[in-house]
């Protein structure tokens, strides 16, 4: 066995001396709480609970809250249960998460402990943790190609082109993690009660609304996945067309275990402020708010850091403004959803003077650009494209991109559309796909789809993000008239 009691104690005591009286009680009424649902202390050795960890802050807290309870449980009844820590990886995880959470591991003893199973999963792919696990390319490219179609569907808005895909992923992370060789009894996580029940509901009335049938009594996890699949598939359909082939690689799985594991929220005994944990977090588990890993109101994931970019490109390229323009209606959107969630100042303050100059934006635009080529392989040509929009709507705005990024070929627009509609015998298909990114069958899926109009919910991508709380209305500029005016913006 790879831990021994004075070892145990002393982490222990360690880890509690960073909570309050309220957590430490708490921690002692959930390990009371697993040891009634385990079917008492005689068959709690065999009973395995999960934790998701993103790798942000918060679920970094929910992890070492986890963790007190198990030593808890060893050090009063000399035994306890099986912790599952999962981490889902995506292309917008950077090599500095992976850095934070091994540190979280290292400071919590799980990386030789026997009672602790530490997993990453990509996509398909699951394996022990280690730092320094290379992403597949698989994931790579769905990743990449995902964020072409949804962005190119939206003009670059924040949420739809980089977290609707996401999510689904997230949804089949759940339930590859959950019921990997043998599943789990339960699921410890940080979202109280109610943040479940609302979630589920949107998901029935998403899933209702495109035409899914759905039960609503007694409803159980694997229940919830299903519907979310029927989502996906939905969603997918709509983005790739007649291409089976992409939905069906993006499946969300369900589980195969008539064993549901229950919910354990941990949310009522605890405070979930960073601030109220900022000596644990950042002091003994050795968390670091890395440039790239910590973007607006997420610690685990450099995508906003692009969702700001899109708009300082839009509002540049497309509308004739300035790119500091687009960045600072940005960071109006931001400052709003950070202190939404009630992000620390000194951690708004942190996001927001990454900003505070010309030259400071001059130089986030130069991250930002060299982030989206190491993460996605994408070069600004093919972010600008996807700004334009202009295959949508049998290349409405086709004429407009060409004109104002790519004079030289004001000529082939005949030749370019035809090539968008798919008549043989043309030499420009490869240029498209090169200043898009894109391949040609994806065009000309693009070529016969319409921009997302979000105002009208016709499409399952509109009903999406008329659900989603992450979205603001931010000053700007009619493109039209030039007078202020109000535009409704999502991001994170």
């Amino acid at each position: 066995m790879n831990h021994d009691a004075k070892d145990d104690q002393k982490r222990y005591d360690q880890l509690i001396g960073f909570l309050t009286e309220e957590e430490r009680l708490g921690v002692a009424a959930v390990g009371d709480k697993l040891i009634e649902d385990a079917g008492g202390l005689d068959d709690l050795a065999d009973y395995k609970v999960m934790v998701a960890y993103g790798g942000g802050k918060d679920s970094t807290y929910v992890v070492a809250f986890v963790r007190a309870v198990q030593l808890h449980l060893q050090l009063t009844h000399d035994r306890t249960f099986l912790m599952r820590v999962a981490n889902m990886r995506h292309a917008g995880v950077v090599g500095a998460v992976m850095e934070n959470i091994d540190r979280v591991y290292s400071a919590l003893g799980l990386l030789d402990d026997d009672r602790a199973e530490l997993l990453t999963i990509d996509h398909t792919e699951i394996r022990p943790f280690r730092v320094d696990l290379p992403l597949p390319d698989k994931l790579v490219a769905i990743n990449r190609l995902d964020v072409l179609m949804n962005g190119h569907r939206s003009a670059g808005d924040g949420r739809p082109t980089f977290c609707n895909s996401c999510n689904l992923a997230v949804a089949d992370f759940y339930g590859r993690a959950a019921w990997w060789r043998g599943g789990v009894d339960a699921i410890m996580t940080g979202d109280s009660r109610r943040e479940q029940a609302l979630y589920a509901a949107w998901i029935l009335r998403l899933a209702k609304g495109i035409g899914i049938d759905v039960q609503r009594k007694g409803m159980t996890f694997q229940d919830l996945l299903a519907a979310l699949r029927g989502v996906g598939d939905a969603y997918f359909r709509e983005l790739f067309g007649d291409d089976q082939h992409e939905p069906a690689e993006r499946e969300v799985a369900v589980g195969d275990r008539s064993v549901q594991p229950t919910f354990v929220s941990i949310y009522d005994l605890v405070s979930y402020r960073v601030h109220d944990h900022w000596d644990l977090i950042v002091d003994f588990l050795g968390f670091r708010f890395d440039d790239l890993a910590f973007s607006f109101t997420e610690s685990d994931c450099a995508n906003p850091t692009l969702m700001a970019h899109l708009r300082g490109l839009r509002v540049e390229y497309v509308e004739g403004r300035t790119y500091a323009a687009g960045i600072t209606e940005y960071l109006e959107f931001a400052e709003t959803m950070m202190r939404r969630k009630e992000m620390p100042d000194r951690l708004i303050d942190l996001a927001l003077a990454r900003y505070a100059s010309p030259d400071k934006i001059a130089e986030r635009r130069a991250v930002a650009a060299a982030y989206a080529e190491s993460a996605f392989g994408l070069e600004e040509d093919a972010l600008v494209a996807m700004v334009f929009s202009p295959f949508t709507d049998q290349g409405a705005r086709l004429a407009d991109f060409v004109e104002r990024r790519h004079p030289e070929r004001v000529a082939e627009l005949p030749a370019l559309h035809a090539a968008l509609r798919g008549e043989p015998g043309n030499d420009s298909a490869g240029w498209l796909a090169e200043v898009s990114g894109l391949s040609i069958s994806h065009l000309r899926t693009l070529y016969g789809s319409s921009l997302v109009d979000f105002a009208s919910g016709d499409t399952v991508m509109a009903r999406v993000r008329a659900g989603d709380p992450h979205k603001s209305e931010v000053h700007t500029v009619d493109a039209r008239s030039g007078l202020p005016a109000l535009e409704l913006i999502s991001g994170r």
